[in-house]
């Protein structure tokens, strides 16, 4: 089972948006792969979601910004982040590493450059779309008959 805490822009892109991420969150309704966020990222998504510049994008999917939020909180688990040291530039970004240390992740997924600058964190790595997407790929590969 492959473990993913998506970063709130990747959450963000597959849900209004098509694309990669869009693809890798089709995924996260297959075996194999299993998505995880915490209290916090949700509610950054929610107050991301939440912004004008993003109403356009929200009326045209026909969905609120609550069944949105609604739609990822069930393909995703809920846990409690662990506090982590600084590790990441900016300092919003340890929550999302912390989430991934509790979901036990090997991969988070980001479009941010600045954690895509981290190297990873014990026990997993940080890592674009395109290198989830690739993984995925290949674990499904390796999982086949």
């Amino acid at each position: 089972m492959m473990r993913l805490v998506l970063d709130t822009n990747v959450i963000v892109s597959a849900l209004l948006w098509d694309g990669l991420p869009k693809r890798l969150f089709k995924f996260a309704h297959s075996e194999g792969i299993q998505l995880f966020t915490s209290t916090p990222l949700m509610e950054e998504l929610t107050e991301i979601l939440s912004r004008s510049k993003f109403e356009g994008k929200i009326t045209e999917s026909l969905y609120s910004v609550d069944q949105l939020i609604e739609l990822y909180s069930k393909v995703a688990v809920v846990v409690r982040p662990i506090p982590v040291p600084r590790l990441a530039p900016d300092p919003d970004d340890d929550v999302v590493i912390g989430t991934a240390l509790a979901a036990k992740a090997n991969f988070v997924v980001t479009g941010d450059k600045t954690l895509l600058s981290v190297a990873g964190y014990e026990g997993g790595r940080i890592i674009s779309v395109s290198e989830a997407l690739n993984a995925v790929a290949q674990g499904q590969s390796h999982d086949a008959p």
